[in-house]
């Protein structure tokens, strides 16, 4: 089941790269930008992790009430999963650095174009291009996966 990636509170407030006419794709400028992006993300979740954490400890109470005890164990039952999914999240963004690192980000793991700087803003972690990933999708919906 795919993660579902919580848009980064640093992006509420990003500039979108403008690539100079004739300017060759994910260069040193470009990888920067998006360098940049991934960590300011990483960063707001890690905040969010300790956010909950601090929650979790403060908030924890011994109701002597069944269903008052009940919702608060599903309301911290909840927050967990969130967090869980976000673990999940990070370990793609760490990955996707290693990528940038590597001089291998902003191509198609599948076919090989370039994903494009648009769609890489929306979803810096995407490592298919929009055919490739509705591609991807289609067999997986006809599969049941």
């Amino acid at each position: 089941m795919p993660v579902a990636e919580k848009k980064p509170e640093a992006t509420k407030s990003f500039t979108p790269y403008e690539p100079a006419p004739g300017e060759e794709y994910m260069n040193d400028k470009q990888l920067a930008h998006f360098r940049q992006l991934l960590l300011d993300w990483k960063q707001d979740l890690m905040e969010e992790v300790d956010r909950t954490v601090r929650h979790l400890q403060e908030d924890a109470n011994n109701y002597a009430d069944p269903a008052d005890r009940a919702t608060q164990e599903e309301g911290f039952s909840l927050e967990l999963r969130t967090r869980d999914r976000e673990r999940k999240l990070l370990k793609k963004i760490n990955e996707t650095i290693e990528n940038i690192d590597d001089d291998d980000y902003g191509f198609c793991e599948a076919c090989g174009v370039e994903i494009g700087i648009r769609r890489l803003e929306a979803r810096p972690t995407a490592t298919l291009c929009v055919d490739c990933k509705t591609l991807a999708e289609l067999k997986e919906k006809q599969l049941g996966g």
